[in-house]
């Protein structure tokens, strides 16, 4: 298949899709009309709602990738993504809307220079535009513990944009709602993690690609606006369960080896604290997939030894951007601290 001519014709945009039929009537139409020559395709992980036939219908210009079954985010987006072959890829969710625009200054941001691997643009909530969104905000940060955070984002605390996060700079992780990604790097790193299934994925690829020598950037010339929990609310317990399994994981696999010991004792009493947490204000379901991710972690734990192998951890938290080298969960609970700003990070 050959790429339409026009200036982002090297560009892929992959849209992977599982029964998003809704998103794909709503948002698709504003991502043709703003490709700027890119390719855009729809992988279809399996969708038993109108997707595909929507897809053959109304939007015949689209290119349609069928995988045999609900693979997840990870596994979905590598097997798509190995049938491509354009120097860059946009991994972009379904209920994303772009603007006019978008797509430009970040391909102009990779092609500057080599170094930089992933880019993201400002995502704001589709809602309410005035704000950021919570998948990404304003580009994608740790603590020393790992857990993740924005600029423009703590936990679930949104800031309004103000265009105080308008710069473009380097970054610990671009979120895989809109990710611009340099196709030879991605090859490089065997992709998404595929023990994942969904969430965290994102972040544990922009730590191997540092830990290789890559950059991660994030550019606030470029805006999108994401619906969010279009496939998983954030207060459902597959959620809860994902996100602490893969965090624990990704923490373990990517630390470097001195700081590895004292990084996963603290984050294994934080995630009790949290379990606790839940388990006190009656959220039991939550509770349970907090045990289950621990549970799931520690039964894998050879697998996950070996990844960590293969993913050969060196860089240091104070050597990497977009690293807080205090506690996240100190700050915000204990510390009251509801803005990026009052973190003292520049």
């Amino acid at each position: 298949m050959r790429a339409a001519a026009g200036v982002c014709a090297d560009v892929a945009i992959v849209i992977l899709n599982w029964n998003g039929a809704r998103f794909l009537r709503r948002f698709l139409p504003g991502v043709l009309t703003h490709a700027d020559g890119a390719r855009v395709i729809v992988a279809d992980n399996a969708s038993t709602d109108e997707s595909v036939e929507l897809l053959a219908r109304d939007f015949p210009l689209v290119e349609l990738l069928l995988l045999d079954s609900n693979l997840g985010f990870c596994e979905g987006y590598n097997q798509a993504l190995a049938q491509v072959d354009s120097e860059f890829f946009v991994l972009l969710n379904s209920d994303v809307e772009v603007t006019l625009g978008w797509l430009r200054p970040l391909r102009a941001l990779l092609e500057a220079s080599p170094r930089i691997a992933a880019v993201q643009p400002k995502i704001l909530a589709h809602a309410d535009p005035t704000h950021f969104e919570y998948a990404g905000a304003g580009g994608g940060y740790l603590d020393r513990l790992a857990y993740p955070f924005c600029r423009g984002r703590l936990f679930d605390t949104l800031e309004k944009d103000q265009g105080q996060y308008d710069d473009p700079r380097p970054v610990a992780w671009a979120s895989g709602a809109c990710l611009l990604l340099r196709r030879t790097a991605w090859q490089a790193m065997g992709g998404f993690e595929p023990a994942y299934f969904a969430h965290m994925e994102e972040i544990d690829l922009c730590w191997r690609l540092q830990n290789a020598g890559h950059e991660v950037w994030y550019h606030g010339g470029s805006a999108v606006h994401h619906v969010g929990g279009g496939t998983l609310p954030k207060t459902n317990p597959r959620k809860t369960y994902l996100n602490f399994r893969n965090g624990l994981a990704m923490l373990y696999k990517n630390t470097a080896a001195r700081e590895l010991p004292g990084s996963v004792l603290q984050r294994l009493l934080l995630d009790g604290v949290a379990g606790l947490r839940f388990l006190a204000g009656g959220e039991f379901a939550n509770f349970w997939a907090v045990l289950r991710a621990h549970f799931s972690f520690y039964g894998k734990f050879g697998y996950w030894r070996k990844q960590r192998r293969a993913a050969r951890p060196q860089l240091r938290a104070s050597q990497r951007a977009g690293v807080y080298n205090g506690s996240l969960v100190w700050a915000y609970f204990a510390g009251g601290k509801r803005k990026f700003s009052e973190l003292g990070l520049k």
